[in-house]
């Protein structure tokens, strides 16, 4: 800054020399030779003086410029990740440009994910097109607006189902951000984490304040020496598991990943006995293999048939959650009385009744598995329309709560798709992984071929 204060003073000190150059025109033409030699001598000046100090000076400014606004971007990006609470960067269709920390957990997915997504899929489905039509209207500069909205029921159980959140909205037009972005921020009761909490993760005897102020009243001196030689043994487990991972960069799985993989192995087991022990019959074949996976892996299981000679698809099988009380007729179709005496149906019986009464070329879904022979997986599905409708033209995936869908085709390694599975998840439950699908994949391959002829 100094250095560009001194060449500003020196440019004010040569504009003052070149008004009396200019001045000087006036005199006799035998004295101007004095005067041409103090113009030479003034642009000498310039060229090898000034010009190279302003030359250093400029850039030396834009650099500071561009590093003071570089840190100041950097504040606010920390600001914006490290708010306590949900804030989500939306464009106008209401697809997540960018997503805080806070946000992540709320949502229950990372930020790389969750970029391009829209952020309605994690809506209940009645709230979704007055959330859009909101977003829509703060996008247009009509003002900010504030609503409460309900998520879908979380996966992980680390949210309420049905938990009201406020969500406010506000319009920004981010540096680089092509037109207005919506920002949004999501405001839930106050809710303490289990580790911060009394008995919580992370909280031991040696950390309580109260028990340690209660052994300096009563002078239980061996509590010191105790905690000494607790922390003595800790170190040395800690130096030893040091040294036992400096031996090996091989990461263990953690206990959750193994009880998943054991579950999937006792699937594949059972999925495998029960196509061994089911008749040659196509139809007896793949109602047996929805059995298994109904409860255990989906809450609802759906399967569908080619007929002989590459005909359309016929749905045999559809299983739904199992109910407590006494259930009359067909577990799989026939919709049952009421077990409370209501007189009307049970719901859940109606859906399924409604399940095995659509056509399978009414689910895009299923359409798409059999003609192309892909399977599909969707979490949290933005399409609620994907597996069809009901004869009211409800979306069965809104009226079944589901929040994780997954379709395969049956086909052997190598020849025609004869027929597709359709598995899904509701309210609460975990989404379907990845591991999931791909065993899934092979219970599949392995349905294929049994019902090859």
């Amino acid at each position: 800054m100094a250095e560009v204060e001194r060449v500003a003073a020196e440019l004010a000190d040569f504009r003052r020399r070149v008004e009396e150059l200019r001045a000087a025109r006036a005199l006799p033409s035998t004295e101007r030779l004095s005067v041409l030699d103090a113009a030479l001598f003034e642009l000498q000046h310039v060229v090898d003086v000034m010009l190279p100090r302003l030359e250093r000076s400029l850039p030396a400014e834009r650099d500071n410029g561009a590093r003071r606004a570089a840190e100041e971007q950097q504040l606010l990006r920390a600001l914006f990740q490290r708010m306590p609470f949900a804030v989500v960067l939306l464009d106008p269709d209401a697809v997540i440009r960018r997503l805080n920390f806070a946000g992540t957990r709320l949502f229950g997915m990372r930020a790389g994910y969750a970029a391009g997504r829209p952020l309605t899929a994690s809506l209940v489905p009645e709230e979704r097109a007055a959330f859009r039509s909101q977003v829509a209207a703060v996008a247009r500069n009509e003002g900010d607006r504030s609503l409460v909205v309900r998520l879908l029921p979380p996966p992980d159980g680390v949210r309420r189902a049905d938990e009201s959140l406020r969500a406010t909205m506000t319009a920004l037009r981010p540096q680089g951000e092509p037109g207005t972005s919506v920002l949004t921020v999501f405001l839930t009761g106050p809710e303490t984490p289990a580790a911060d909490r009394p008995g919580g993760a992370g909280h031991t005897e040696d950390e309580d304040p109260d028990r340690a102020a209660e052994a300096d009243r009563t002078g239980d001196t061996d509590r010191p020496a105790q905690s000494a030689r607790t922390g003595e043994s800790a170190r040395t487990r800690e130096s030893a598991r040091t040294r036992e991972s400096d031996r090996t960069d091989t990461p263990r799985p953690g206990l959750s990943e193994v009880t998943r993989n054991t579950e999937l192995m006792d699937l594949l087991d059972d999925m495998t006995m029960a196509l061994l022990e089911s008749p040659r019959e196509p139809t007896a074949v793949l109602d047996r293999a929805c059995r298994v996976l109904r409860g255990r892996f989906a809450d609802w299981v759906t399967a569908d048939l080619v007929t002989r000679g590459g005909g359309p698809l016929v749905r045999v099988a559809v299983h739904g959650p199992e109910r407590s009380g006494p259930y009359a007729g067909d577990e799989a179709y026939g919709p049952a009385a009421d077990p409370g005496g209501a007189g009307g149906p049970h719901p859940q019986d109606t859906l399924t009744a409604v399940l095995a009464a659509q056509l399978p070329g009414d689910c895009p879904v299923v359409v798409e598995a059999a003609r192309a022979g892909n399977a599909t997986l969707q979490v949290r599905p933005e399409d609620l329309g994907a597996f069809g409708h009901d004869a009211a033209g409800a979306p069965i995936l809104a009226r079944a709560e589901v929040t994780s869908l997954l379709c395969v085709p049956l086909q052997a390694r190598t020849g025609p798709v004869r027929g597709v599975l359709s598995l899904l998840r509701t309210g609460g439950r975990r989404a379907f992984s990845l591991a999931e699908a791909g065993a899934v994949d092979r219970l599949a391959r392995h349905l294929g071929r049994a019902l090859h002829p």
